[in-house]
């Protein structure tokens, strides 16, 4: 007999402190496609994003995929901004350096 496994759909836990920043980032794709004179019907054509998902995306929603954020930033050509994310980590380096005057 076949076990039935149940797929129960998991969430990240996100604090709402962090909650404010994805609807932020939400805030910002919903003027950048205003900016564009982009819908949201042509966003969904060009990324295959269903309607729900990308109401979700425009709300900050941490429920959706990475990825699907991805293909929003990527049809408004934002998509290289992601790189900019940690890249002039000031308190890493910091650290990194501490570490390495105590090494001596």
């Amino acid at each position: 007999m076949n076990a039935i496994k149940s797929k129960t759909k998991r969430s990240a836990v996100v604090f709402p402190k962090h909650k404010k920043v994805l609807s932020i980032l939400g805030e910002n794709l919903t003027l950048a496609m205003k900016r564009r004179g982009i819908t949201q019907e042509v966003m969904y054509s060009r990324t295959g994003i269903s309607k729900p998902t990308l109401r979700k995306i425009l709300k900050g929603d941490p429920s959706v995929s990475l990825g699907h954020y991805v293909n929003v930033l990527a049809s408004l050509g934002l998509v290289d901004d992601l790189t900019k994310i940690a890249f002039d980590d000031e308190l890493g380096r910091k650290l990194q350096d501490i570490q390495l005057l105590n090494k001596k």
